[in-house]
């Protein structure tokens, strides 16, 4: 029997010969890499395609509905003409305010801490893990939970369970986003912050945020847009109300009583057999898409323009 193989030095059995690589085909990489290609464009093609279409059936439909009673007017009647959804545009906007007062403050100090203070400790990792499953909660479910901790209690719909439930949904979005922002700044800047003597909180609030402000503000509008055409949650927190909004409580104010909003008011005229209230229908989920759309592109290009100066 023969001994094994050493190495020059003596020092041990000899390395075994690595086997030679099997050279990949050229022309199958190519081929691979154009198929690839080929299905990312007709993906996103047909994507663009299918968006394109129905906002343009949107516009289509709910541009004759536009004019400026359509901004100033209550809704009408059943089965009478004219009429808008002036209400129901005002009670969206002071329903998404307020739930924007409640969340965004608090996630962005809460995306702070856990960028900046918790890091990779236990309860910074323990409210990633919460504000991840949050964020993947359907909205219904977090509509039903506002139901049956502030409405049922308090026997009665209203604006600001509207803005709670809206609240909900903005909170953990606006934590993560902030943490991943701040994660993104470089940690020379704190170091240098740092060595120069200023203490952490300083360091925090007047280099690093500086640093990420065009980021945290973007997120700051992705939240709020992540729920400005919400519908779910308020068929069940500010259901709906054929009358504007007077005053904080009252039958009819932003505490005592059902609140119009447009999402849940375009859900209700929708299925309404009078060509007027469809019309009024298509109009709302217009000014909703402009809306969104709008306020992105404005702020990328204030973004934009902010780099260029």
């Amino acid at each position: 029997m023969s001994a094994p193989a050493t190495s020059q030095n003596g020092a041990g059995p000899a390395p075994a010969p690595l086997k030679a690589l099997r050279p990949r085909s050229h022309g199958r990489r190519k081929a691979v890499d154009a198929a690839i290609r080929v299905f990312a464009w007709v993906s996103a093609t047909a994507g663009i395609a299918v968006m394109f279409l129905i906002v343009w059936e949107v516009v289509q439909r709910g541009f004759s509905a536009i004019d400026w009673g359509f901004f100033t007017e209550l809704p009408p009647v059943v089965g009478e003409d004219g009429g808008g959804l002036g209400n129901a545009i005002l009670g969206t906007l002071v329903i998404t305010f307020v739930a924007a007062l409640i969340a965004l403050p608090m996630g962005f100090f809460g995306g702070i801490w856990l960028a900046e203070f918790g890091r990779n400790g236990r309860v910074a990792t323990g409210i990633r893990m919460v504000a991840n499953v949050n964020m993947g909660i359907p909205s219904i479910v977090v509509g039903v939970f506002v139901f049956a901790a502030l409405v049922r209690p308090l026997q009665h719909y209203s604006g600001f369970a509207g803005s709670i439930a809206l609240a909900f949904i903005m909170l953990p979005v606006m934590a993560r986003t902030t943490e991943d922002i701040l994660n993104l700044v470089p940690n020379e800047l704190r170091e240098s912050g740092l060595a120069m003597g200023a203490p952490r909180w300083r360091v925090t609030l007047g280099v690093v945020i500086r640093a990420a402000r065009s980021g945290l503000i973007t997120g700051a509008v992705l939240a709020t847009v992540r729920v400005a055409g919400e519908t779910a949650p308020l068929l069940f927190t500010a259901l709906s109300s054929p009358y504007w909004l007077q005053g904080l409580f009252g039958p009819e104010g932003f505490f005592g009583g059902p609140t119009a909003n447009l999402t849940k008011t375009v859900y209700d005229f929708s299925g309404m057999p009078y060509e007027r209230m469809q019309e009024l229908a298509w109009g709302g989920a217009l000014v909703i898409i402009v809306a969104v759309l709008g306020l992105n592109v404005v702020m990328r290009l204030i973004f934009q323009r902010g780099k260029e100066w």
